[in-house]
């Protein structure tokens, strides 16, 4: 049994939305974040960087940075860029992107579902950054960025969320990423029937926002703790929720800087220990499962990894993005941690082969490998499991905005 509860959003009237609503902050680059800055005082992320064209400025991630955001956001409620509903709801979102429609809803998940393994992870966190979030999450005291969670299928309430999108959005637009962003608010009895088809559903599934979620578990630990007045929505974090069957998942590819001290041939003559190793003619992805293309000094090649090497009993280490770490990048090319060593680093499968390539050809790394998309079915394998997956094994579709829907903890 799955609870999701409706809230009353703080969101941006509707002439601004286009405006309010933002890709999360550490997804830009400097150069462009500055701009967006510069050019737009409605961005949500004028709340999230207060200190903007300040000259003075507080520590990054301290408490008095915190107290910034929160006092941005109040600004943001006090001169009519954000209000909030006047009656609880939940809210359809779908998000076009390349002709793929991602439909979902919007609404909170419960922290106690979590912490029983009934909302299951296949990542780690990291104690210092959900540290952090935490405390940021108590001082600012809400959520603006939704947990992307996945559940099985539920042909009932597919077709009803197909009938309740029958009439115009609330919003509707269209980002310059070629984006079209739609959202619904869900109101009265039908948020009843949603929470009931939910209610029959055993496990959601994490797919993006281990650590948000996780800080707000911690959150409402840590009130309890200090006895603090406790308030409904403590219960809850803000998730996006959507049909497995839309999920889209990418791979995420590895680029190398180093060698080893290896020539190009004894690192060919090592790879062809390990399977099967073909040269190619022209770029490309892997066909299938257990291949891994790579791209090398102006050449490409696909290596099929020898069954024999496979642990395919094991959901985590069966894994392409696992069978690269332990067969190719640790005992050939010496790089023993996939977090913390400089010589590595990672590009998801929506960036195009040519960039990759050009990458190479820049001198800046030396080999691209390109891995086989892991599938819904591993994802969960790994959960089921309670299995830790690789840093950087998947890059899921859709990316969703800050500021579009905002869930008030202390409520």
């Amino acid at each position: 049994m799955i609870r999701i509860c409706p809230f009353k959003a703080i969101r941006p009237v509707r002439d601004k939305v286009h405006l309010v609503a933002t890709r999360p902050y550490y997804t830009y680059k400097k150069n462009v974040l500055k701009a967006k800055l510069e050019e737009n005082p409605f961005t949500f992320l004028r709340i999230i960087n207060p200190e903007f064209n300040l000259e003075r400025k507080t520590k990054p991630n301290s408490h008095e940075r915190f107290l910034h955001v929160q006092d941005k956001y109040i600004e943001f409620i006090n001169q009519g860029v954000l209000f909030q509903e006047k009656n609880e709801a939940i809210y359809i979102y779908q998000q076009t992107k390349n002709g793929h429609k991602f439909t979902g809803i919007i609404a909170g998940a419960s922290i106690d579902d979590y912490e029983l393994g009934k909302i299951k992870k296949h990542e780690a966190t990291l104690t210092s950054r959900e540290a952090m979030f935490v405390d940021y999450l108590d001082i600012v005291g809400y959520n603006a960025e939704p947990v992307l969670l996945f559940h099985p299928a539920h042909d009932n309430l597919e077709i009803m969320l197909f009938r309740l999108m029958q009439v115009r959005p609330e919003y509707e637009f269209t980002t310059t990423d070629e984006v079209t962003h739609e959202l619904w608010v869900v109101s009265g009895e039908d948020v009843l029937t949603i929470q009931h088809y939910f209610a029959e559903m055993d496990a959601l599934y994490i797919a993006d926002g281990h650590h948000r979620s996780a800080s707000s578990a911690g959150l409402r630990n840590l009130r309890k703790k200090k006895n603090q007045p406790g308030f409904r929505n403590e219960d809850y974090f803000l998730a996006f929720l959507m049909d497995e069957r839309k999920m889209e998942i990418l791979e995420f590819n590895r680029l190398v800087k180093i060698m080893n001290n290896l020539s190009k041939e004894a690192f060919l003559n090592s790879i062809e220990k390990i399977g099967s190793l073909t040269s190619l003619n022209h770029a490309q992805k892997p066909l299938h499962e257990h291949q891994i293309t790579f791209y090398i000094a102006s050449n490409w090649y696909a290596l099929n990894i020898d069954k024999a090497l496979i642990p395919v009993n094991d959901p985590v280490k069966c894994l392409d993005t696992d069978l690269l770490t332990e067969l190719i990048l640790r005992p050939i090319l010496g790089i023993q941690d996939l977090k913390t060593d400089p010589n590595i680093s990672f590009v998801s499968g929506a960036e195009s082969i040519e960039s990759t390539v050009s990458t190479v050809d820049s001198d800046k790394f030396k080999i691209a490998f390109i891995l086989y998309p892991i599938s819904i079915d591993q994802v969960k394998a790994v959960a089921d499991a309670n299995g830790i997956m690789p840093p950087k094994s998947t890059w899921v579709e859709p990316k969703l905005r800050s500021g579009l829907t905002i869930y008030n903890i202390n409520e």
